[in-house]
């Protein structure tokens, strides 16, 4: 088809200012265009056999795929290659009225910012005309390289692989009846748990079909061949029924091919019109048997196989990314586009539809646009344990899961390792674990409100996708083994940074920390995730809890789950442990960030300041306090709760997130409490989270005790003296300093 200039054209829509190519009208426009097949005050086609409704699809993918290519070759830069090979199926949902999808493939981001213009959702961000697109494409409050949730219509961020799923199960739990496909590639097929997560959600929640996953089966990868790239037809059918899915819905570009591909990975581009129109029927045709499928009852997926970058400057692993050279001046670019180019009137078809598919545009419809109305909690039920009482605090707060789950019934807690190995069995009693086998013994209800799929990924990724979409939910994991999920949290606090509305915190809760897990040996003494969340408190919205006792543990939930659009990660024994505070102290402790456990009456020897975070850590302090008061030290113990607020202002991003907070410890209070002529921090885990008082403390005399590394001992106390956390070793430290 010949192409011509956008310069010479007087006849375009507005929107269109900016594209570089126009063509001719395609064969049969006349017939076929005259106006767009989701009329007025519809919300999608009627008839996907219909010759005008494939016809449209058809248009609708190229006009995705020439938006994609123009906006990443503006830049020299980003993904075009992966999504052109899903713009088919993209297209056939949204022409099918499916409009809340979902993609776990941060590299398809260009293409999904590609429907977000073309249903009119970018005009939130000022976006209005294609020629803007390029200029926030990839830049700061602008179109990011990968999805965030910033972007109007989108309804979750995309990052590391395996992630989408997480998404779409929560979209389905929340919201029956609509339904939420995500699209996902041969990588993402290939992550650990993916496939396996669903089937269990499926096995828990048998009702809960209306998720789609949209395998896009491409044979590449970023830099090489997939690993399934070999699998025949039949076999990866196969390979979906093994993992649960009843209905797979296969579309091969390779069965329409008439062009004499050698690649068993077709381009439909390349067919003949006619092929072209016969391969986009079948895809409309079986994404809405899909559709219907998932949303009859019936665990579905479907799958488009067709070479990756089709329709774009090149195929295969090499059309991934673009590079610097890879300009809107480089003649493979150029021809990509000048194949791929509409003329006006197509486009304004495109936006027609796309505008009233769903409803209207994503950025007004789809489920996480708006509010989800939460059930109320009233004043949660806190049980003021007498100070000096021993109570596991684990077990507190379970008490007040349970009270949650109670009032909500949306409400969901996940757990991999089991709540009663937690201490935490009242919530089992409570709420019941989700199984469709009934038994008393083991809490076991069909109903039930704890899902415990023994993955950590599949914990994390429900907790964190349910609050993202506008529910609450909490994480129970043994600290050494939540860094295995911890990549999502970290993903959807960082998206609940930038969202603009409000969504309950991620709320986790580490248990069996490394202090408790001697017996079981290093496995199960990895606290290292705990500097993982010290570096995200300056993100902004990120706060590591560190209640001292049972008492804080559960101000420090209610604290939390009366908390929106951060991340909160509560770290606490599962022993029975020493009360320190009352309940009262307990909440300021955790709004103010520290409080004071213990003061000397007197001393001469000079003031020290033992600043701790955690909760069974405190016993060799207490010990050690003793040792030094013996020798004429005055004493001071402080529990370090919520080390967030002890920061500086300046040194945390909190004027950058959503749901802003700027309590901050001030500097005469801090002073107050931190003050002394020698100061030591103590962790039972790493360092970091005591990184704001180091910093901040005017002690020239001062260290640090911590986390070394893990090994099989006995006791509690033995691991803490094999990290040199003893209270002989604390109060040499303190005669050492001052003597020096």
């Amino acid at each position: 088809m010949s192409t011509e200039s956008q310069q010479i054209r007087t006849d375009i829509p507005d929107f269109c200012q900016g594209i570089q190519y126009f063509s001719e009208p395609w064969p049969e426009f006349e017939n076929y265009g005259k106006k767009a097949v989701i009329g007025d005050g519809q919300d999608a086609i009627d008839d996907p056999g219909d010759p005008a409704t494939v016809y449209q699809t058809l248009l609708a993918a190229d006009a995705l795929r020439y938006l994609t290519l123009q906006m990443t070759g503006a830049k020299g830069s980003g993904h075009p290659g992966g999504f052109a090979s899903s713009a088919d199926a993209y297209a056939a949902l949204v022409m099918l009225g499916h409009t809340n999808i979902i993609t776990e493939v941060g590299h398809h981001a260009p293409g999904f910012y590609s429907a977000m213009f073309l249903d009119t959702s970018l005009e939130e961000m000022d976006i209005h005309t294609v020629g803007q697109i390029p200029d926030r494409f990839r830049e700061r409050h602008g179109l990011l390289g990968h999805l965030s949730g910033a972007i109007p219509g989108l309804l979750s961020p995309a990052g590391p692989l395996g992630q989408g799923q997480h998404f779409a199960l929560a979209g389905a739990l929340l919201h029956p009846g609509t339904l939420f496909p995500f699209t996902m590639g041969d990588g993402g097929m290939g992550e650990p748990y993916p496939l396996s997560a669903m089937m269990h959600f499926n096995t828990a929640y048998p009702d809960s079909t209306n998720f789609l996953p949209v395998l896009v089966w491409n044979g590449y990868s970023q830099e090489h061949h997939s690993m399934v790239s070999r699998f025949s037809n039949e076999e990866m059918i196969a390979y979906w029924k093994g993992n649960g899915f009843k209905e797979v819905v296969l579309i091969d570009a390779k069965d329409f091919d008439d062009s004499d591909q050698h690649s068993p990975y077709a381009d439909s581009s390349y067919f003949s019109f006619e092929q072209r129109q016969a391969f986009s029927k079948a895809v409309l045709e079986g994404m809405d048997r899909a559709a219907k499928s998932a949303l009859g009852g019936t665990l579905t997926a479907f799958i488009i196989k067709q070479m990756k970058g089709a329709g774009v400057h090149t195929v295969g692993a090499k059309s991934h990314n673009l590079y610097p050279t890879d300009t809107l001046d480089e003649p493979r670019i150029i021809e990509g586009l000048k194949r791929r180019a509409l003329n006006p009137e197509a486009w304004q078809i495109v936006r027609d539809n796309f505008q009233r598919a769903g409803g209207g545009p994503a950025a007004k419809t789809v489920v996480t646009e708006s509010v989800l109305e939460l059930a109320p909690l009233g004043s949660l039920p806190m049980q003021d344990f007498p100070v000096g009482e021993k109570q596991v605090p684990s077990t507190a707060m379970g008490a007040l899961v349970a009270a949650v789950g109670q009032a909500d019934p949306r409400f969901v807690v996940t757990n991999a390792d089991g709540n009663e190995a937690s201490a935490m069995k009242n919530i089992n009693d409570a709420l019941k674990i989700r199984h469709p086998t009934e038994d008393p013994l083991y809490n076991q209800e069909p109903a039930g409100q704890v899902y415990e799929p023994l993955n950590e990924d599949a914990c994390a990724g429900l907790t964190a996708a349910l609050s993202l979409f506008g529910s609450r939910s909490i994480w129970l994991s043994y600290e050494s083994f939540a860094i295995n999920g911890w990549p999502i949290i970290q993903t959807v606090t960082q998206a609940m940074a930038e969202l603009r509305r409000k969504t309950p915190s991620v709320v986790c809760m580490f248990t069996a920390g490394a202090l408790e897990q001697g017996r079981n040996g290093w496995t199960h003494q990895r606290p290292e995730i705990e500097n993982h969340f010290a570096a995200m408190m300056r993100n902004g919205n990120v706060y590591p809890l560190f209640p001292c006792d049972a008492n804080g543990i559960q101000t420090a939930y209610g604290y939390a789950t009366d908390s929106f659009n951060k991340g909160m990660v509560i770290i606490a024994s599962k022993s029975p442990l020493p009360v320190y505070l009352t309940l009262e102290e307990s909440r300021k402790a955790v709004e103010n960030g520290a409080a004071v456990l213990y003061e000397s009456d007197s001393g001469d020897q000079g003031s020290v300041v033992l600043a701790a975070t955690g909760d069974m850590v405190f016993l060799p302090v207490f010990k050690a306090k003793d040792q030094l008061e013996a020798q004429g030290y005055r004493v001071r113990i402080i529990a370090v709760v919520n080390p967030r607020q002890l920061y500086r202002p300046t040194d945390v991003a909190w004027d950058t997130v959503s749901e802003p907070d700027n309590a901050f410890m001030d500097d005469d209070h801090f002073n107050a409490l931190f003050d002394g002529d020698v100061l030591i921090g103590i962790s039972g885990g790493p360092s970091a989270c005591l990184e704001p008082v180091m910093l901040r403390t005017r002690a020239s005399n001062r260290d640090v005790f911590a986390w070394k590394r893990g090994e099989t001992t006995a006791s509690p106390d033995e691991i803490m003296a094999f990290n040199g956390i003893t209270a002989e070793a604390i109060a040499a430290r303190v005669v050492a300093l001052t003597s020096s």
